[in-house]
């Protein structure tokens, strides 16, 4: 073949290259098999919001997967016989870009987007089942995005529903524990009658969502959003919309909402900024707040905040990636993942009051509260931190805020569990090479006495106990995946349930009468 008969292969073989690489157009392909599902500006319908916010934890690897092979129990279909590898590639890439038009959630998108199911209004107040509803655990299974509702005594399903795409934050119930709340990534809540096992309402508050509070009088649920930068009221009854609170400054600077929990000695709200160093505490008992309030106590005005659910702002040295409190509500601890340091702020003086010596990534989220005997006999209040980026636990006295032991661990962390019946705390491993094992420590000697490995080589997480903490509950976080029920006192397993990657589980009575053992 002489040079111009190269050269002309060479052309053809660029132009039909160039004419794939034209062929994989992804706002093409995405108009044309998933607008349907996900919506325009792909703010999410019957599919969920596929937008960089709502994907940051699925790596683009299982994107690809999940567009070609399409999602076990869902309404996901299949692409790989529609569409090309190189199809599928850019489309899946292409998802992780931000859209051309900066995506908006407002009032009248919230009000539109509710849906209540009339027939599950009026339902007996009276359980269907016989177990005990105050020992019924909700197990959140992400690997096929559903539910399944335990009996606490003897550990057996009674019933598993499909939810909503990706659910993040724990369920909350009302105090009565018969209605159950909970948010998905896309920021749909749920209303869930736990005694009728039936749907009640739907919302949908936002893009992106961090979690829900539920009000200690059942009144008010708050949303906490990413996207777009809002805190979002709703009536407990039928979540139709209370109130928007855009989450900005005195600058006009925004922020999103790290998270909201319900305070309930204060009738009130905390919500913590990510990018705005402030925590907002939001009454709902009426009360009137000042704006403005400062760590110097001066109020910058002398009108209160007109309107229900006024927002006391607090100003803070950092910001805050998660928090929780202490028993009494007295105080908020929290940390930023960027400073490896805590706070802790006093909410009645509203300021902070003491740092806390934290290392690596502490996740406060997580951290739990209970009395500890030291070496002179002296009861102490101390709290405890996992930590997401080092291989240890923060023991820490609650009255001086010093660390009083800092518990190696064989690897970074997410939770802590215990109950105020169990001598025990649970730490699970979750990252690296120790990711099989749950350690189980001594709450007096703060010793590590057992390493259970429910599954060698797979991932374990998350504990929860029954309503009196005779048994402790561990996930193995698989597609395959169980729930392994063990003796919370002698360490024995019991039994496994399965489960599609299992992850939370959250049981009544602890959640609703504030368990010292399990964040709130």
């Amino acid at each position: 073949m002489n040079v111009t008969g190269l050269a002309r292969c060479a052309l053809a073989l660029a132009a039909t290259v160039g004419l794939a690489h034209a062929a994989a157009d992804p706002e093409r392909l995405y108009e044309t098999h998933c607008l349907s599902c996900h919506a325009p500006n792909r703010l999410g319908g019957m599919g969920p919001a596929l937008l960089p916010e709502s994907l940051a934890r699925l790596k683009k690897p299982d994107a690809i997967q999940a567009i070609a092979d399409g999602l076990p129990a869902t309404q996901m279909p299949a692409f790989k016989t529609l569409l090309q590898p190189d199809e599928i590639e850019a489309l899946a890439a292409w998802l992780y870009t931000p859209p051309k038009l900066p995506p908006t959630w407002g009032a009248r998108d919230i009000a539109a987007s509710r849906i209540v199911y009339p027939d599950a209004l009026d339902l007996p107040a009276k359980p269907v089942f016989k177990a005990d509803p105050m020992n019924v655990t909700l197990v959140v299974e992400h690997g096929d995005h559903h539910i399944t509702v335990l009996d606490g005594d003897i550990m057996e399903p009674i019933a598993r529903f499909a939810t909503r795409f990706a659910l993040h934050g724990g369920p909350k119930f009302t105090p009565d524990g018969r209605f159950v709340y909970w948010a998905s990534r896309d920021g749909w809540i749920t209303k869930y009658d736990l005694w009728n096992l039936r749907v009640v309402a739907e919302t949908r508050v936002g893009i992106n969502t961090r979690n829900v509070a539920v009000s200690s009088d059942g009144r008010y649920v708050m949303a906490a959003n990413y996207l777009p930068h809002t805190l979002v009221a709703l009536d407990a009854r039928d979540l139709a919309l209370v109130k928007v609170i855009p989450v900005v400054d005195d600058s006009g600077r925004t922020s999103r909402v790290s998270a909201v929990y319900d305070a309930r000695p204060r009738n009130s709200f905390i919500a913590a900024l990510k990018d705005i160093p402030e925590i907002w505490e939001i009454p709902y008992d009426g009360r009137p707040v000042y704006r403005g309030l400062v760590h110097d106590h001066r109020l910058k005005e002398a009108l209160p905040e007109p309107g229900p659910l006024p927002v006391r702002r607090i100003v803070l040295e950092d910001t805050l990636d998660d928090f929780f409190f202490d028993q009494n509500y007295d105080f908020l601890l929290g940390a930023s993942r960027a400073r490896p340091k805590g706070q802790v702020i006093h909410l009645g003086a509203g300021r902070k009051i003491a740092d806390l010596d934290l290392a690596g990534m502490p996740h406060l989220g997580s951290g739990i509260t209970w009395d500890w005997r030291d070496a002179e006999g002296k009861i102490r209040r101390v709290m405890a931190s996992p930590n997401l980026k080092e291989g240890l636990i923060s023991v820490i006295d609650m009255k001086t805020w010093k660390t009083i032991k800092t518990l190696p661990t064989l690897g970074a962390g997410f939770f802590l569990r215990s109950h105020e019946n169990s001598p025990y705390l649970w730490a699970d491993v979750f990252f690296g090479a120790g990711k099989d094992t749950m350690h189980v420590i001594d709450k007096q000697s703060l010793e590590i006495v057992a390493n259970l490995k429910p599954l060698p080589g797979k991932t374990v997480t998350h504990v929860e106990f029954d309503r009196y903490g005779k048994y402790a509950l561990v996930s193995i976080w698989e597609m395959d995946g169980a729930i392994v029920v063990y003796d919370a006192k002698t360490l024995k397993e019991i039994k496994r349930l399965p489960m599609k990657r299992p992850v939370g589980k959250y049981n009544v009575w602890n959640k609703t009468r504030l368990s010292e053992g399990t964040s709130h």
